[in-house]
């Protein structure tokens, strides 16, 4: 570890890629890797590989050294997506610890945070890792070995999805509190295996038609060499059905619905998935740490490559003694509580104010703890075979990337918006009442009603996993954190913003800005720091020009 205030650069198998900027922070220094190294044995290429998941899970993946709680590579996103939308609070005494709450209440939120920095530098981190794979092997080359080329179209799907995250987080979408009129339509630069010199440091914000496009022409490449007959070992990468499964999502995000409908099912199809079934959603020793029949991709921690602190267990678990959780109490936001349905068994998941008079709630901590709990904690994620005290056992868990739930619910938004909005209805309803929810029953023939509806389903669904997050930032459905009754811990969280947070646009960080003269500042995306007044109005939306009186001198 060094202390910088130059030039950092993730350099590419072909060369050097600079992903560049100035900033006053400690910086990493970034490993290399060229084509001859890895090219010297498919045990080589395999070995580029299988790094990437494990990358997916490290902590102090960006700085390399304990320098910011938040640096939890993808899980990191997970926790600060479902943050962003208000889902989620930290409900203990000591709520100063959820060191994520920025991303929910977003009081400082400019290029210069460690929110923009590591957000970015996470998701290039890992494309750089992809890089290092695709820049040695051509996966059309029909000639070279079927597991290489498989190998590299592992590769590709990866580079999809982490392009589709930095797109989803990155591109602005316009709203009341800032003006984003000079960029909307931008997402990032491409950085490939070919980024190299002068074109990497001069690497413009690329139209969102033309990442769009980038994106699908990874995943078309992976999908002819997965269907050639490449099947991986392992759900740890991804497979032909979540090619399919990112297709849909960058289709939907692209709301292009027809696509995005066909190639949902086409992954529930291909992964012969099932959903994740009551007994094994609140399983006391399982839920959530254990891959299973409805994860179709997911990461995992090693115990022998953890610490007590950076890891998703020790932030998300309600039942963990060993990280940041139990200081901070993580659980959701009253009024999503309040909309699950009371034969929906994912209410269970969360502690009724009534405890043990309304459920039976089974933990591995005991009856008392249970008892003094918050209202409304979470028991989603539990500790690995119930232990709470041991982290290198407690925290060694699995951790979904795509569950084929998304899949069921992207298709019924999709056909409804693409088909007719009946059909769409009569999707999510057949999913609602087969797998979650017998008792459900919702109507309506208004698409944006009915978008709506699904977009809480996948807020429920996918409280602390964050993938709820892309649908709501393209439907602007509007956050409501200051209401009566809201549990929201105090002023600063309780934030009511008309269709979005500014902070759903993450300005892109300074230290990329600084040494890569593609990107003017005029063209990063706004400061998203919170400008209006705190708590907003009950009930009400902030008015941007609602803003504090100066101090006094």
């Amino acid at each position: 570890m060094k202390k910088f205030n130059h030039i950092f650069a993730l350099l590419a198998v072909s060369g050097s890629v600079m992903l560049t900027g100035c900033i006053d922070e400690t910086v990493p220094l970034s490993s290399t890797a060229t084509a001859e190294q890895v090219g010297e044995s498919s045990a080589a290429l395999e070995g580029l590989v299988n790094g990437i998941p494990a990358k997916m899970s490290q902590g102090y993946l960006v700085y390399g050294d304990q320098v910011h709680e938040t640096d939890m590579a993808y899980p990191a996103l997970m926790i600060s997506q479902t943050e962003m939308l208000g889902d989620m609070y930290p409900l203990g005494t000591n709520a100063g610890y959820d060191w994520y709450r920025q991303y929910n209440t977003f009081e400082n939120f400019t290029e210069n945070t460690y929110f923009s920095y590591l957000t970015w530098f996470t998701l290039y981190q890992l494309v750089k890792s992809c890089n290092d794979v695709i820049g040695t092997v051509d996966v059309t080359d029909e000639s070279l070995p079927l597991p290489n080329r498989g190998l590299g179209a592992t590769a590709l799907t990866i580079r999809a999805f982490n392009y589709y995250m930095l797109t989803v987080l990155f591109e602005p979408k316009a709203n009341d509190y800032t003006d984003c009129s000079k960029v909307l339509g931008l997402t990032v630069p491409i950085v490939d295996e070919n980024t190299v010199g002068d074109a990497a440091k001069n690497n413009p914000r690329v139209k969102h038609e033309d990442m769009i496009k980038f994106i699908l022409s990874d995943l078309d490449k992976a999908e002819a060499v997965f269907k050639a007959g490449y099947t991986p070992d392992s759900k740890l990468v991804p497979n032909l059905a979540v090619v399919y499964g990112i297709k849909a999502k960058v289709y939907l995000w692209d709301e292009d619905y027809a696509n995005a409908a066909k190639y949902a099912r086409l992954a529930i199809d291909e992964s012969k998935a099932s959903p994740v079934t009551e007994a094994q959603w609140l399983d006391l020793n399982t839920g959530f740490n254990t891959a299973n029949q409805a994860w179709m991709w997911y990461i995992h921690y090693d115990s022998e490559n953890m610490g007590n602190l950076c890891n998703f267990i020790g932030w998300m678990s309600g039942e963990a003694d060993w990280g940041y959780s139990s200081l901070t109490r993580p659980g959701i936001d009253k009024s999503l509580y309040d909309k699950i349905g009371t034969q929906d068994f994912r209410k269970h998941t969360f502690l009724d104010p009534a405890k043990y008079d309304y459920f039976d709630y089974q933990t591995c901590r005991g009856r008392d703890y249970i008892e003094d709990a918050p209202a409304y904690l979470s028991l989603k994620f539990r500790c690995r075979n119930g232990e709470w005290g041991d982290y290198s056992v407690g925290a060694a868990v699995d951790v979904p990337v795509m569950r084929v739930e998304e899949m069921y619910l992207i298709e019924a938004e999709a056909v409804g918006a693409s088909q007719n909005v009946a059909a769409g209805v009569n999707l999510l309803s057949n999913f609602m009442k087969t797998y979650r929810n017998p008792a459900y029953n919702f109507t309506t023939s208004d698409l944006r009603t009915f978008q709506l509806e699904v977009l809480t389903q996948m807020r429920i669904e996918f409280w602390g996993e964050g993938n709820a997050f892309p649908s709501a930032k393209r439907l602007q459905p509007g956050i409501m954190q200051n209401y009566a009754g809201t549990n929201a811990p105090s002023n600063i969280f309780k934030v009511n913003c008309k269709g979005m947070k500014p902070n759903w646009n993450i300005p892109i960080p300074n230290y990329e800005l600084e040494s890569n003269m593609g990107i003017p500042r005029e063209l990063n995306n706004p400061d998203a720091s919170r400008k209006f007044k705190v708590p907003s109005p009950e009930g009400q939306y902030s008015d941007p020009n609602d803003v504090p009186e100066p101090a006094s001198k």
